[in-house]
């Protein structure tokens, strides 16, 4: 049997605690908020917080009560977590120049990750969207389809047909973009061969 009497109560307990605190200081996660109403100041931010060992969580777009409109964008950085990741944002009112920009981004290995609309300081509603390259890991290039309506009906029939073609749904927004007022807009993308 231990004798515990109270002198050696103490360090005992003190030990214990000071095990429990490193423990929890090891597994701690830490977060960074990213808030700009400027896109192109949203992809430095993002891929410097990369370069501290931070990876993409989310992105919303949306009314601050101090900073008006702006795209908030989380990131993680787990413990022991090392630079690997490159992000690339990208912003557009225009569905064919979401289409072309993201097939370059695809081209060159990005992953999509997210996105949302957000209402530009220039005026008008853009789509943003996240894209993600591991730089440790082999290049898989992607081959990615932007459907956009007005119509779910339609909607529907398209992404039926994307489907067929090998094409699997990433994500959706509901935004009002320059050519066709307010409209579904959901990516699809596919392995390229």
């Amino acid at each position: 049997m231990i004798n515990l009497r109270p002198s050696r109560i103490v360090p005992l307990a003190a030990g214990i605690v000071m095990l429990c605190t490193a423990a929890a200081t090891a597994q701690a996660v830490s977060y960074r908020l990213l808030a700009t109403n400027k896109t192109s100041t949203m992809q430095k931010e993002m891929n410097e917080a990369a370069q501290a060992g931070y990876r993409f969580g989310g992105v919303m777009g949306g009314e601050t009560e101090f900073g008006g409109s702006e795209v908030l964008t989380i990131m993680v950085r787990m413990p022991e977590a090392a630079p690997a990741f490159d992000y690339r944002l990208l912003a557009t009112s225009k569905t064919s120049t979401m289409q072309k920009e993201m097939q370059e981004a695809g081209d060159a290995g990005f992953e999509y990750r997210g996105q949302t609309v957000f209402g530009s300081a220039f005026g008008g509603d853009e789509v943003v969207v996240i894209l993600e390259r591991n730089r440790t890991a082999p290049t898989q290039a992607y081959e990615y389809h932007l459907l956009a309506t007005s119509k779910t009906s339609t909607m529907q029939k398209e992404l039926q047909q994307a489907g067929e073609g090998g094409f699997e749904f990433v994500g959706m927004t509901v935004g009002r973009t320059s050519m066709g007022g307010k409209e579904v807009i959901v990516i699809t993308r596919r392995a390229r061969r």
